[in-house]
């Protein structure tokens, strides 16, 4: 029996590396499955980032619209959004939604 593992070893020792190098590229922190895992949590970094460079850039329009320069429609509009003002002989309508879902 030794005679047979001295005569394989070589062939041994390459079926070893070999499975050992083909677990090892398809598992592991570097392996295949990881790669495409990092793939896709780096395509939804991107997306968030873009979503919030587009929520700064609103923030900063806005921003600027209430600097020393007031534009008086945009704040006109704030109020009545938010606190529900009308002019004179002004009707508003407030309309809610009110789903039924059981």
């Amino acid at each position: 029996m030794l005679k047979r593992l001295k005569k394989n070893y070589v062939f041994l020792l390459f079926t070893f590396l070999v499975l050992y190098f083909f677990f090892n590229l398809l598992s592991g922190q570097r392996g295949l499955i990881s790669y495409f895992e990092k793939k896709q949590i780096l395509k939804d970094l991107k997306k968030d980032e873009n979503s919030i460079k587009n929520h700064i850039k609103d923030l900063d329009l806005k921003n600027s619209l209430l600097s020393d320069n007031l534009d008086l429609d945009y704040i006109e509009s704030l109020i009545r959004e938010r606190l529900l003002y009308g002019k004179k002989q002004e009707t508003l309508y407030i309309i809610q939604n009110h789903d039924t879902k059981n």
